[in-house]
């Protein structure tokens, strides 16, 4: 009840100690990207001296600007006006009308016939003007004076002609011109030149001159739809004014006019509710990410309870390559803005592939592809989609390139191909752009592409030894070292102990192929195996791989005795190990590969001499049980092969009986009880043991010895 409470206990202070540490990935992303996307602090009044030079944090519509603009584009829109060209001709049939009235007055006054025996009285003026009067319009003999009318009725047939033609002509010139109502007495003026040549008596003159006069009407009129609609395609046809991201809105030491105050307010630069937007959004951004990595952690630690420190790691790993392109982006300036690609970001996702795993690349990539677009954002608060995609190009090319994780020189190798795809994709972003880049830089830009891939590598392999024994978090590269047969601690067994060394070997290679085929880590069960039974090596000749011939030292010792010496082969290997500092997956293989099976041989001796003496529990490995299906898979690995080996000439029948009965008596036992290893895990173990103890055991042919005589 205790244990269980005290692991409830440990189980909550390591979820907590999780979430403080995403928190402060969390913290880390935020507090790196915060001075990138924080507006630029502008502290000005109207008609004050700028300090420094300004620029648009974003792209925006000034629409006092455009409405300004398209204001001056309706006011540059004159009155639309229509011609009336039917006025004319109408103004033409009056003045003719006029003339034909008259004539017709006067060729009644002549023409009228007498009755029989009366005598012809001519008609007075009056008479004739009383006539002409009711000949005409209402509104025209109330313009004309009488005298006009008089005139035209004194005047002779010919004088009257040559005055129809000269005001017809004069009228129809002076109406074919467009003349609006504030200019009808302009035009009307107009008359009187054109009649100075008309062939007719001075007071006829004057008269048509009264009705040419007359006759000028205005018949250019204003048109209000016309205009307008004239006025609303100007407006629509001026395009809307924006303030473009990284725009001058004011230089510095000039005026903070009106308008460009009203700008600097527009884009947010005066509005402290505005200035907190950036930060909110930032901060949503990063909630999203570390909730991505939160989530492939849940994912990639469910099944495993070694409780190493992998969150940790991961975050060190991020915070490095992000101090990193920090740094760099402190010496970026605005003449050159490629600085960003020589940012080693491959090497975030090398270290994150080889001590956590492959899984972790991809969501390592966006991260840096996303704050990579917002530090490198060439001093205004947007993304750099090219730097984006550049970053996340390169340093999910890891996943492809390395493979072999094993082996040192794939580093480079991978650092190689990274930097061959830096370039290539560097080169194609410059290409879709179509900018007109001198050179010079476009081989700086591709210099640094390539720069970034080797000095990834290079800084790999400095780093990961550091990590590694820092946070005792064991890579492919630390268990290839471990496993080199130079290492001191394999050498001591060699030479101490050979025999050992010889079924380590052996159990190394049975556990590498079982952990393969069930999908466990191969090679650190590979590792494990090498160094077991390391606790050996103090007392070698009282274990019987070691013996040589000799006689066996059990013989003289008590049940007990022999018990304490082969139990103790466990805990002081682990000491020797921990002294070592080799890691703790090697040394908790070595500590569990037995867990807390029993001594048979020793515990059916005792009971022999004494059988209520002793009990079961005082003949078992002290443990803990296997944790790790590598440990369990050793610990299979090292019974079977110690039992197949103390056969002679044993069959496959008899190997496969041999490995099922040790599988299931652990089974029974409960040694597999803290492990997650299945029971369909168990029997692919059971096959792949067999085959391999099958090859390894193999029937010979036997020769006969050859006696001396035929040799002779």
């Amino acid at each position: 009840m205790k244990n269980s409470q005290r692991m409830i206990k440990l189980l909550k202070q390591y979820k907590i100690a999780e979430a403080a540490l995403y928190v402060l990935l969390g913290c880390v992303l935020f507090v790196a990207l915060m001075s990138n996307v924080k507006p630029n602090e502008v502290n000005v009044k109207m008609l004050s001296i700028s300090k420094n030079t300004v620029h648009s944090p974003i792209t925006i519509e000034d629409k006092v600007t455009t409405e300004k603009k398209r204001r001056e584009a309706e006011q540059s829109v004159e009155d639309q006006y229509t011609y009336r060209g039917e006025y004319k001709q109408n103004r033409v049939d009056i003045v003719n009308s006029v003339f034909d009235a008259v004539k017709e007055v006067q060729d009644e006054a002549t023409n009228e016939p007498l009755a029989e025996g009366e005598v012809r009285e001519f008609l007075t003026i009056d008479e004739k003007l009383e006539k002409l009067k009711k000949k005409l319009p209402s509104d025209l003999t109330k313009s004309l004076k009488d005298k006009v009318l008089i005139e035209l009725l004194n005047a002779g047939s010919d004088q009257l002609d040559v005055a129809r033609y000269s005001t017809v002509t004069a009228v129809n010139t002076i109406m074919s011109k467009h003349i609006k109502i504030n200019e009808v007495n302009g035009f009307k003026d107009r008359i009187q030149p054109e009649l100075n040549n008309a062939n007719v008596t001075s007071d006829l003159k004057e008269a048509i001159v009264v009705l040419g006069k007359y006759a000028v009407v205005a018949n250019y009129f204003y048109d209000p739809v016309t205009t307008k609609e004239r006025k609303q395609m100007e407006r629509d046809a001026v395009e809307p004014v924006y303030i473009l991201q990284g725009q001058i809105l004011v230089k510095e030491g000039d005026t903070i006019t009106r308008e460009i105050y009203e700008q600097l307010k527009l884009v947010g630069l005066l509005d402290d509710g505005k200035s907190l937007q950036p930060f909110v959004g930032l901060f949503i951004l990063v909630v999203i990410l570390v909730y991505f990595v939160q989530h492939q952690f849940d994912i990639f630690l469910k099944r495993r309870t070694e409780g190493k420190p992998y969150v940790l790691a991961y975050a060190l790993i991020v915070a490095l390559v992000i101090l990193i392109m920090k740094t760099i982006s402190f010496f970026q300036t605005i003449e050159f803005t490629g600085l960003g690609f020589v940012v080693p970001v491959a090497l975030g996702a090398m270290l994150v592939k080889l001590m956590i795993g492959d899984r972790f690349v991809f969501i390592t990539s966006m991260i840096f592809s996303i704050c990579g677009s917002v530090i490198f954002n060439e001093g205004v608060t947007t993304l750099n989609y090219t730097v984006a995609v550049y970053y996340l190009l390169s340093s999910w090319s890891v996943s492809v390139f390395l493979r072999e994780k094993q082996k040192r020189t794939m580093i480079l190798q991978a650092g190689m191909f990274v930097s061959i795809l830096n370039v290539a994709v560097l080169s194609a972003i410059l290409l879709i752009r179509n900018a007109n880049f001198s050179p010079f830089e476009v081989g700086m830009y591709l210099l640094m592409a390539a720069a970034s891939g080797i000095v990834s590598s290079v800084l790999t392999l400095g780093v990961l030894p550091y990590l590694e024994s820092g946070l005792r978090l064991v890579s492919s590269m630390k268990l290839m070292e471990l496993a080199s047969p130079n290492h001191p601690l394999l050498r001591k067994i060699l030479l101490e102990a050979p025999g050992t060394y010889h079924h380590s070997i052996m159990v190394a290679n049975l556990s590498e192929a079982a952990c393969e085929a069930v999908g466990a880590n191969g090679l650190l069960a590979r590792v494990g195996a090498y160094y077991h039974d390391i606790g050996k090596t103090l007392r070698p000749h009282f274990f019987i791989e070691n013996q040589m011939g000799i006689r066996n030292p059990h013989d003289n010792l008590t049940p007990e005795q022999s018990r304490d010496i082969i139990i103790a082969h466990v805990s002081e290997g682990v000491k020797l190990l921990e002294r070592h500092k080799i890691p703790k997956e090697i040394v908790d293989i070595a500590a569990q590969h037995h867990g807390t099976t029993l001594l048979k041989y020793f515990y059916y001796k005792a009971i022999q001499q004494n059988d209520e003496a002793y009990t079961e529990d005082m003949f078992r490995y002290p443990g803990p049980k296997a944790s790790t299906k590598e440990a369990a898979i050793v610990g299979i690995a090292d019974s079977v092969e110690a039992a197949v080996r103390s056969l002679n000439a044993p069959t496959p029948e008899q190997i496969e009986q041999l490995v099922a009965r040790i599988i299931k008596d652990r089974l029974q036992d409960e040694q597999f009880s803290n492990c997650d290893l299945t029971f369909r895990e168990l029997a692919i173990v059971k096959k792949i043991l067999c085959e391999m103890l099958k090859g390894t055991f193999h029937s010979r042919i036997q020769y006969p010895e050859m006696k001396k005589e035929q040799v002779k």
